[in-house]
């Protein structure tokens, strides 16, 4: 399995932590050319290692990590996404409802992704937070996951244990989904921002 990480701001710089303290390669890419992005995956680790986006892009599991009007610019990288696995790790801050057709956003951004398996995931938890070892005093830290694809749900749950989180399924979009939305404060899911820990039983 494939890994990539589009989008190197905080969220997805705090991914790259996550891939590298576990010794998982993976592929990040944004806007910005490789080159200028080498130094920092570097420095997080010798796993992350920073390629053009249509090169990140070949990885099964791409796991979105741009601001949330970005998402339709990488859609249109590939002109068809079948047989990938978007992890949508954005929120839609600031957007308005009718700008998204009235979907929860991770519906309305699987619009875009033609042909792949969309998981809402790793979006609720800041970026500092996400950064750090999910292990903490004998527990795990937890990451919500919705999708309508029971067999995505299930390969990412298993990437978040890899990468030492507890994965709790939500179900799907237009339930979990919101749950875990975060748009601003007339719009919070419930669990959005909730830093929680699953102990080993």
């Amino acid at each position: 399995m494939k890994y990539a990480i589009v989008g190197f701001g905080k969220i997805g710089q705090a991914l790259a932590h996550a891939f590298a303290r576990k010794n998982i390669d993976v592929t990040i890419a944004s806007r910005r050319p490789p080159e200028a992005l080498a130094p920092q995956a570097r420095a997080i680790g010798p796993t992350v290692v920073a390629k053009s986006l249509r090169d990140a892009l070949e990885a099964d599991t791409i796991l979105l990590a741009v601001p949330f009007g970005e998402h339709q610019e990488v859609a249109k990288v590939l002109p068809s996404w079948e047989g990938k696995t978007v992890i949508d790790a954005m929120n839609a801050f600031g957007v308005l409802p009718e700008e998204l057709d009235g979907l929860p956003s991770s519906a309305f951004v699987a619009k875009s992704f033609t042909g792949a398996k969309l998981v809402k995931g790793f979006n609720h938890l800041g970026a500092a937070t996400l950064a750090t070892d999910p292990i903490v005093e004998g527990g795990h830290r937890v990451v919500f996951l919705s999708s309508d694809d029971e067999d995505a749900i299930a390969s990412v749950a298993d990437l978040a244990k890899q990468l030492g989180f507890a994965p709790v399924k939500l179900g799907k979009l237009n339930e979990g989904g919101a749950l875990v939305n975060a748009r601003g404060p007339a719009a919070r899911g419930q669990l959005i921002f909730q830093d929680l820990f699953k102990k080993e039983q």
